[in-house]
């Protein structure tokens, strides 16, 4: 199945896509998260593609060919989702079903909590809803004690969001000085001996920066499991092209977030079907022993929840795993949006 690179302009703005799949499908649109790409979903495209869906991907606001701003607020919630409504108008599409990963979450639920009239269903991976796009407070409310003793991790796993604001310039530099290391740094598979055990990014703020508080990222082998050279050499050239402010921008708007996030209708409650992907170790956002996904569940009439046996970068570690589950629940869940089958 060919992948296919487009763009598509809004008033001053331009976004990168890629898409698979015929122009007439059902569209399901994947919304990938930090520091990455559209080519995050590249194990996903085809397979949706060829299964008759019209599968995009977008390059968001700050990352890839898409524009990039100079300022943080340009990078607030409320703009990703009107940048995702604009795409699927382009497209020509009323309603789609919207997936996300890590940052891109964020949107997803918002576009499922404002306009809900575009959706078919929604699948996350990793950040529930209701804890990232109602800002950092939120987060740090659901962190576990048991393994964040407050008096040692007052902001828990979540303290590297922290230092973000308080030293976003700092948090910048290490990144840009190397993207190449930091990517191979970062996009690692994890374990189950990480379990009970304080995240990496619990002690950003202690160590004066990421990590352990040096001027550039360190040099890690790749992870294969993850990412191939080919893989790593598309993310080093975007980031080295854009660099990382506009990424990290994502992590300033947390007081804007929440302000958008309360204007949601019907009280925040999700009718459509919802799927939820969980990380089994993935030790930031935890959702195996933490309290992070208990507001999801109060508040998604139609949740499907699986656990797939990865890291944080799930898509990549383990996309055979995160296919079977969204092809599952869209047969099962959203049987409407099934493509025909063609006929002999």
């Amino acid at each position: 199945m060919t992948v296919t690179e487009h763009t598509t302009r809004r008033g001053e703005h331009t976004m990168s896509y890629l898409a698979a799949g015929p122009e007439t499908g059902p569209p399901v649109v994947f919304v990938h998260g930090w520091p990455e790409l559209s080519i995050s979903w590249r194990h996903q495209l085809p397979v949706l593609g060829a299964l008759g869906f019209r599968a995009v991907a977008p390059d968001m606001r700050g990352y890839g060919k898409s524009s990039v701003y100079d300022r943080h607020d340009a990078y607030a919630i409320e703009h990703l989702v009107a940048d995702l409504l604009a795409l699927l108008d382009h497209i020509g599409h009323e309603r789609a079903v919207w997936v996300g990963h890590d940052w891109g979450c964020g949107p997803v639920w918002s576009v499922a909590s404002h306009h809900p009239e575009r959706c078919h269903g929604v699948a996350n991976l990793c950040v529930p809803y209701r804890t990232l796009e109602l800002g950092l407070e939120t987060l740090i409310a659901t962190v576990d004690r048991n393994v964040y003793p407050e008096s040692d991790f007052p902001a828990g796993q979540w303290d590297y969001q922290c230092f973000y604001e308080e030293n976003f310039s700092r948090a910048c530099e290490v990144f840009d000085a190397n993207p190449r290391n930091a990517i191979q740094a970062l996009f690692r598979k994890w374990g189950p001996e990480g379990r009970g055990t304080p995240a990496i990014t619990a002690n950003v703020r202690r160590d004066g920066g990421w990590f352990g508080g040096v001027d550039e990222a360190p040099e890690l082998p790749r992870d294969d499991d993850v990412v191939s050279e080919a893989d790593v050499s598309i993310y080093t050239a975007a980031l080295e092209r854009n660099g990382f402010f506009g990424p990290c921008s994502y992590y300033m708007n947390h007081k804007a977030n929440a302000a958008y996030a309360a204007g949601a209708v019907n009280g925040g409650r999700l009718d459509m079907p919802v799927l939820f992907l969980t990380g089994a170790y993935d030790y930031v956002c935890e959702c195996v022993d933490s309290a992070l996904p208990h507001a999801m569940r109060e508040y998604c009439s139609k949740l499907t929840e699986r656990t797939v046996r990865s890291g944080h970068f799930m898509v990549q570690e383990k996309p055979v795993d995160v296919n079977n589950a969204l092809v599952r629940w869209l047969a099962c869940e959203v049987p409407s949006v099934w493509p025909e089958p063609p006929l002999a």
